[in-house]
């Protein structure tokens, strides 16, 4: 049982600065995350993509933005279970949660902070007849562990971010790499593009455009993929592995089971005070939420998050009395022992 006193349901930019929110209110924080790493769509679908409205950076990569935060709560020293999704909630008799995942990991906490995002999200799954048949037996849909791909034959379909920076990650993992895409047009950052093209040139990635994938091959596991290019008659490609990186589906998941009251797939919170659902104890903050005037920017779910974290922490010390200190002033003191404080001003006499 992994206990705590927040536990947040993704681990998406919303999810990691509540982390630091809590911690300055020296409150400990443990995340879930139905994705391998955190970052929620910053890390998985666009990482590589600038981000105009976070205050003090006039642009900043989505990719990055998940390191910066890391960084920031780096001496909270946040817990992670990745890779899994949170799938049943309990509410204990004294007012706390357990929360189980779809792999059986609980959670014991006395705050539950639902920072999802859009939702778990899902694959977008190509249209193949028998794709079900070979998944992992050949096919997946994310990119866990690129030491799996290790010395394999690997076919990659896609035309966005995730496609063209796995494609040229495995340049140097996989025995051969095949790009397909059903356009010759790659809706991606730009660097990728031209990296892209300049392996195709050297040889180390096999581009295939515009054409599809319409058939896996193979008997208990994937042995090759059925290619239509267009205007050509199908053609065998010999792998081991087919990665489909179509993008991610957002949906509530599980937690529209849990008796929150939801609304065009959204749950409503009570935005006039602290974004607590409608169970006391549950809160949800960032695009997750709804209320009147929401606005789904990550600004918006940092704000969210601190007004959260509040409430938190009178609901965990009723009896105590929190006074709060700009960090300039009270400085952070972190769980592993560090300190950043402002230098103190120096006292000293001008003859």
């Amino acid at each position: 049982m992994i206990t705590t006193d927040i536990l947040i349901i993704g681990a998406g930019p919303t999810g990691l600065f509540t982390v630091f929110e809590a911690g300055l209110l020296k409150l400990r924080c443990h995340l879930i995350d139905a994705l391998p790493q955190p970052g929620g769509q910053c890390s998985e679908i666009y990482p590589k993509k600038p981000i105009y409205d976070i205050p003090a950076y006039p642009e900043i990569l989505a990719g990055d933005l998940t390191e910066r935060l890391m960084e920031q709560i780096k001496q909270f020293e946040p817990g992670f279970t990745l890779g899994e999704r949170a799938d049943t909630v309990e509410k204990q008799e004294d007012g706390t949660f357990i929360v189980t995942t779809n792999k059986g990991t609980k959670h014991h906490a006395k705050v539950v902070a639902i920072a999802g995002g859009l939702g778990s999200f899902e694959p977008r799954k190509p249209p193949i007849p028998n794709i079900k048949d070979f998944e992992d037996k050949g096919v997946e849909y994310i990119i866990r562990d690129p030491e799996f791909y290790r010395d394999k034959k690997v076919v990659i379909s896609g035309g966005g971010d995730s496609a063209l920076d796995w494609s040229i990650f495995l340049t140097d993992v996989a025995s051969s790499v095949t790009l397909i895409h059903r356009r010759n047009e790659f809706r991606g950052a730009l660097d990728s593009v031209d990296k892209v093209q300049e392996l195709k040139d050297a040889g180390k990635i096999t581009l295939i455009t515009p054409a599809e994938v319409k058939g896996i091959i193979g008997a208990d596991k994937v042995e090759g993929v059925s290619v239509v290019k267009k205007g050509e008659e199908p053609f065998t490609i010999e792998t081991d592995h087919f990665i489909p990186l179509f993008g991610l589906s957002p949906k509530l998941g599980p937690i529209a089971n849990w008796g929150l009251e939801i609304e065009k797939n959204a749950i409503k919170v009570n935005n006039a005070l602290d974004y607590q659902t409608n169970i006391s104890g549950i809160y949800a903050i960032g695009d997750v939420n709804t209320y009147p005037g929401k606005l789904k920017l990550i600004l918006c779910g940092f704000h969210e998050a601190t007004l959260m974290c509040q409430s938190a922490y009178k609901r965990i010390f009723p009896d105590k009395k929190y006074v709060m200190k700009y960090t300039t002033v009270g400085g952070i003191d972190g769980f592993d022992g560090t300190r950043k404080e402002a230098p103190k001003a120096v006292v000293k006499k001008i003859e």
